[in-house]
């Protein structure tokens, strides 16, 4: 893991090295960047694969004091991030906040992007998202300490497992899910990030909204994959996601909820390659 001042603060990532094509993936809230080590293990062989812990609740160094932790902020961050890495000609992918994170960079325009890939991700008006948004959003008006105690509950697999936790994110991700909540119950000035964080994310509901209406002024190679039998992000997202983006194809993903990278790293490997070598040819 290697590690990066930027103007918010230092981020750890993963980097791969390589000549390879370079792939950035993004992962979502209360997550970091292990959520995609399945995929990554498949896809650097062949490719330079990046993927940094961004500061949505699971990092470990804490943010400046100023920094903005608002979804679009954070959606600056990453560009920024890639500006520092001098990275071209990208395949940007984001899972669940992560993929709304790649629809604020196209909004902005995504000059270092040439290629997008959006997994079963927020859009539209699923902003919290699902039952499990709608609890981190309440939760992110408690104290830093009551936000530590709440999430001290996580240790528990049980608690971990129901719905208003990961229980309908992941099928076979629990060993990692329960390794994310150790920052905000070991850190409390990581717990102070992840409370300004989500009150700064949850205070425009329709952010993903507008973000949609700049879809269709990306004119490159875009993928969506969603899995079928996601209970937090609409499955017909997927397909409006799809044909709103000139480029767009949807894949679906069975046996997965949201969190395809954990529940079905080989196939969004595959699929993620063949994306790549086909936009490659055209």
């Amino acid at each position: 893991m290697s590690e990066i001042e930027l103007s918010a603060g230092t981020i750890d990532y993963e980097d791969t090295g390589g000549d390879g094509p370079a792939i950035v993936l993004l992962h979502g809230l209360m997550m970091d960047a292990s959520l995609w080590d399945g995929p990554i293990a498949d896809l650097s062989v062949d490719h330079r694969c990046v993927a940094p812990t961004l500061p949505l609740g699971a990092h470990r160094h804490a943010m400046h004091a100023g920094a903005d932790l608002s979804l679009p902020g954070i959606a600056r961050l990453v560009a920024e991030f890639l500006d520092r890495l001098d990275l071209h000609d990208v395949t940007l992918v984001g899972n669940d906040t992560g993929g709304a994170l790649v629809q604020l960079l196209i909004r902005d325009g995504a000059a270092r992007v040439g290629r997008v890939v959006l997994a079963s991700c927020e859009a539209f008006d699923n902003f919290p998202p699902g039952l499990t948004g709608r609890t981190l959003a309440l939760t992110g008006k408690l104290s830093p300490r009551m936000f530590g105690l709440f999430m001290q509950q996580m240790r528990l697999r049980p608690l971990r497992r129901l719905p208003i936790a990961f229980g309908w994110l992941t099928i076979r991700g629990d060993p990692v899910t329960a390794q994310w909540m150790n920052p905000v119950m070991k850190q409390p000035e990581i717990r102070r990030d992840a409370v300004r964080m989500l009150r700064a994310a949850m205070a425009d509901t329709h952010l993903m909204l507008e973000a949609a209406e700049h879809l269709p002024s990306f004119d490159r190679p875009a993928l969506v994959v969603w899995a079928t039998g996601d209970r937090v992000m609409p499955p017909e997202h997927g397909r409006r996601l799809a044909e709103l983006l000139p480029q767009g194809r949807l894949v679906e993903v069975e046996d997965s909820y949201t969190l395809i990278p954990l529940d079905q790293p080989a196939r969004i490997a595959r699929v993620i390659r063949e994306f790549i070598q086909a936009a490659d040819r055209t």
